[in-house]
């Protein structure tokens, strides 16, 4: 089915290199995350340039397109236009296949574990979120006096609202299963032997024995298998992270194994009785215990930071905030997030994400500073949706789109997070429930039994801190720039896939000349249309500008007013030119017929050449376009048509030169 991003995506697909240099496309809350078969094939420049997309980042392996809210639409109009298989390796075809060693390169353990991680962690986040905010909500309404926590309405809201977060290790047995290649519902099976009533009641029971007694490590054995002390910390498994994660993890290589050596006739009952019986043996042996020795350590570890005398909270707060979009940026983050669940599974209660809260208020407020400053409506139309998104937590799109490229509104976010956190740290602000980003994490720091409002009121006036630093500062601070010229895609790159959305005149607008009232003749004979009656989703969404598209009835395409060549491309097929009145000019001849690598043109012009209107830019076999079984209708665009009051195009029967589109 056609959607409205339809142009969009193809010309992402185009730019990354085409769908043969795609391995995989998966997508987060705001990216596109392609793992390439070689980076440098795609047109970043370009990317970054085209409508639709904030920015690119290249990080830990991927290649990150950054949309913005509309990203899950435009990850579905992607698969449909490339015929893609979504998560998962696609080969020249377009078809899913084992990605093995494709992804290209001798990957570091620390980009192998963050994108496990990751890979596990981030399809759970926003569920994650949504019931922290139901949680959060409930405590609220329980602390006011306005619902009974006996009540039936807040049973089963709670139901929601503590379920997901306490049956954690099913969500993530089925994650995890797919990011180690097993089957899903057997990683499922295995969160839900861990979350069993049974066991986890086992720790309400008579302690049979005790392992390192009065330590942080402390575990007791309520239970024995084949007189095997069965190891438990007291909270049990629920709600956990790293046991199921490692349990996944062998037992995607045990169900491997086993499917290799028993028979085609019995593995796919036989393979996930011996997988289930085994891991979860092993599981609550071995692996639960060494997990909850692993939590510990992590645990330690940041307390004994936390604790340094009088500076310890402080400074450990402040360089989680400080740091944490520098974390985000790469995907380090989730090498930290886990340890917050794990907090609050074992203690109760957080005490290392409070000191991250204020950070999307600090680059929010440093984004007003810009959106308030700026005279570039483009910038302002991508300002403000930013700001919105940054405000529930959102801050891919603030992040890229504005605050990174342009540094100083970035460094200064950073700069007032960090004194946010050290206030955080300082007033020993916990977080006691796992929930929503931005506003919407605030119910999260209430402590219905304890301290109660207090650690929100922190954090509240923690975020009033930073948004209210980075405003000012970026006031003060902030001077628009001209902005810089974009390259034109390199003639020799080979990347003929992209030369679709890198046809445009490679100029910045402050090179040009002013845009004058002008009349654009028609660069071949033929019937003319609206650009929007055309085929060509990549050009009658008007994405790249107003324009005409023309059947063509000669052979010959012409300069359709006096200019400059500004792009000729190896393909031949498009050719940007800069007129002398400011108008930039795609001529781009049929549908796809980049795929033909030159086969039917025949170029009489070259790039830079000045040329005078009529003069015989290109000469084309339309009938051999034809043969080959393309559409050769010819789009001419006007990329810079936002610059005019004014657009009129004259339709109908037209020979070269005759004038088609009249700008005012």
């Amino acid at each position: 089915m056609a959607s409205k991003y339809d142009g969009l995506a193809r010309i992402i697909i185009q730019n990354v290199g085409g769908k043969q240099n795609i391995n995989s496309i998966t997508h987060c809350i705001t990216r596109l995350r392609f793992k390439l078969k070689d980076e440098s094939k795609a047109n970043t420049d370009i990317l970054n340039q085209t409508d639709g997309v904030i920015s690119v980042i290249q990080a830990n392996g991927q290649y990150q397109v950054v949309i913005g809210n509309t990203v899950t639409e435009v990850y579905d109009a992607v698969l449909e236009v490339g015929h893609l298989s979504g998560g998962g390796t696609v080969d020249e075809d377009g078809n899913s296949v084992d990605d093995g060693e494709s992804s290209g390169g001798k990957k570091s353990v620390a980009t192998v574990l963050i994108d496990i991680i990751s890979g596990i962690m981030a399809p759970s986040i926003t569920l994650l979120g949504a019931s922290g905010i139901i949680k959060g909500l409930l405590t609220l309404f329980t602390f006011f006096g306005w619902m009974d926590a006996s009540s039936g309405e807040y049973m089963i809201l709670y139901t929601v609202a503590d379920g997901f977060f306490y049956f954690l290790p099913v969500i993530l047995g089925y994650t995890a299963a797919k990011k180690f290649k097993m089957n899903e519902f057997t990683g499922m099976a295995l969160g839900i032997a861990l979350c069993y009533p049974t066991m986890v009641n086992l720790t309400k029971g008579e302690v049979l024995g005790t392992l390192f007694a009065g330590s942080a490590f402390e575990m007791s054995y309520y239970t024995t298998f084949f007189h095997i002390p069965v190891i438990m910390p007291k909270s049990g498994y629920t709600s956990s992270v790293i046991p199921i994660v490692l349990c996944c993890f062998f037992a995607a290589k045990l169900e491997k194994w086993l499917n290799k050596h028993i028979s085609d006739m019995v593995k796919n009952f036989l393979t996930p009785v011996c997988v289930l019986t085994i891991m979860v043996s092993v599981t609550y042996l071995i692996i639960g215990p060494v997990s909850n020795i692993i939590c510990c350590i992590l645990t330690l570890a940041f307390e004994a930071l936390f604790s340094i005398p009088v500076i310890g909270a402080t400074l450990g707060c402040a360089v989680v905030g400080g740091f944490w979009q520098f974390l985000v940026m790469f995907g380090f983050h989730w090498s930290i997030i886990p340890l917050g669940y794990i907090n609050i599974a074992a203690l109760g209660y957080d005490f290392i994400m409070p000191g991250t809260f204020a950070t999307v208020f600090g680059q929010a407020g440093a984004l007003l500073a810009v959106i308030l400053k700026t005279k570039d409506n483009k910038l302002k139309k991508i300002g403000i949706p930013a700001f919105i998104s940054c405000m529930f937590g959102i801050t891919e799109p603030t992040l890229y789109g504005i605050n990174l490229p342009k540094k100083k509104p970035f460094v200064i976010g950073c700069v007032s997070s960090a004194i946010a956190g050290a206030f955080v740290g300082l007033m020993g602000a916990k977080r006691y429930i796992p929930g929503g980003l931005g506003l919407f994490g605030l119910p999260g720091y209430i402590d219905a039994g304890g301290t109660g409002l207090y650690s929100m009121w922190i954090v509240l006036i923690a975020s009033i801190i930073a948004f209210v630093i980075a405003l000012a500062a970026c006031m003060a601070v902030y001077k628009e720039q001209e902005p810089e010229p974009v390259k034109a895609a390199a003639a020799g790159s080979g990347n003929a896939a992209g030369a679709l959305a890198s046809a445009a005149p490679a100029v910045s607008v402050s090179e040009t000349k002013a845009a004058k009232a002008s009349e654009i003749g028609c660069p071949v004979t033929g019937t003319v249309m609206d650009i929007k009656e055309t085929k060509d989703p990549a050009f009658n969404t008007e994405m790249m500008g107003k324009g005409v598209g023309i059947l063509p009835k000669g052979n010959q395409i012409v300069a359709p007013a006096d200019g400059e060549i500004a792009a000729f491309f190896p393909t031949k097929h498009a050719v940007g030119m800069m007129t002398d009145s400011g108008a930039e000019l795609l001529i781009h001849v049929g549908i796809n017929t980049v795929e033909l690598n030159g086969k039917c043109f025949t170029a009489r012009k070259n790039q830079g050449d000045r040329v005078r209107k009529g003069d015989v830019l290109l000469e084309v076999d339309f009938d051999g376009i034809k043969k080959a079984g393309y559409d050769t209708t010819t789009m001419m665009i006007v990329t810079n048509s936002a610059n005019y009051g004014t657009f009129t195009v004259s339709k109908g029967e037209k020979r070269v030169k005759d004038t088609v589109i009249t700008l005012g």
